[in-house]
């Protein structure tokens, strides 16, 4: 009996995702692949969320403000820095403001037996698949039957300082998926749900983070301006006094 490639595929997509990785999501390797929009139920596959990063040896959080209203600690901190306006204090500021991060459902060719798995992405392949969508030339992307599959090249150009990542159509449409109709059903039934995708934090969790941050040190390794906030002294006796007033505005 002849081997059966997709089964070889299934335990490649299996050992790339092994080593404490969430399955459900999808990053590109350096070079070109090949990837599939899926249509969502609400009819907009491109989300957008904004996290907190660089707030100690978290490796990032959604922001409570900029995603659903509510106080952030984070953000009043970074502000009442950013205000201050010396070189120091607007370094770090910056590097703690919220930042867009956006994303997708999509199945990638040649691994389809890890189903559709969301693919996060930064702000210009975002404006590059918005005008390809809104291009009349190719119509619905996503479509099931008649949708376009994606050239993904991914990679570090030479005397760049971060990768980058090209979107290029493909000339002819195809199928979304080419099993029965009930595998490809059951497929898109399975798209990961983007309300559970990442932890919602509650201000409290998110002003201990910052706290914690603050007190062991990594704050004033990236900038003497916030020694004043640590102080036990009167000026301010916590982080909280430090961004009180601008947690009420």
């Amino acid at each position: 009996m002849a081997i059966d490639l997709k089964k070889i595929q299934a335990r490649k997509t299996a050992l790339a995702n092994r080593g404490g990785g969430n399955s459900q999501f999808w990053r590109p390797q350096d070079g070109e692949q090949t990837i599939r929009i899926v249509p969502t139920s609400d009819g907009d596959p491109f989300k957008d969320y904004y996290f907190h990063y660089n707030v100690g040896k978290n490796s990032g959080f959604l922001c409570p403000k900029r995603n659903y209203g509510d106080d952030c600690p984070v953000c009043s901190f970074a502000t009442k820095l950013y205000n201050e306006g010396t070189d120091d204090s607007i370094k770090m500021a910056k590097s703690l403001f919220a930042r867009q991060r956006f994303f997708s459902p999509v199945l990638v060719r040649g691994e389809e037996a890890a189903g559709v798995r969301v693919w996060g992405y930064g702000k210009m392949a975002y404006e590059s698949l918005i005008n390809l969508v809104l291009n009349p030339d190719y119509g619905d992307v996503t479509d099931p039957d008649e949708g376009t599959d994606l050239t993904l090249t991914y990679g570090k150009p030479a005397g760049a300082s971060f990768p980058q990542t090209k979107l290029q159509p493909r000339r002819r449409t195809s199928a979304l998926c080419t099993d029965s109709p009930e595998k490809c059903a059951e497929m898109l039934e399975n798209i990961p749900d983007f309300e559970n995708l990442f932890d919602r934090k509650s201000c409290e969790e998110v002003g201990a983070l910052l706290d914690e941050f603050l007190s062991d040190g990594d704050a004033e390794e990236q900038s003497a301006e916030t020694s004043k906030y640590n102080d036990t002294g009167k000026e301010t006796s916590s982080v909280d006094e430090a961004f009180n007033e601008l947690l009420a505005s």
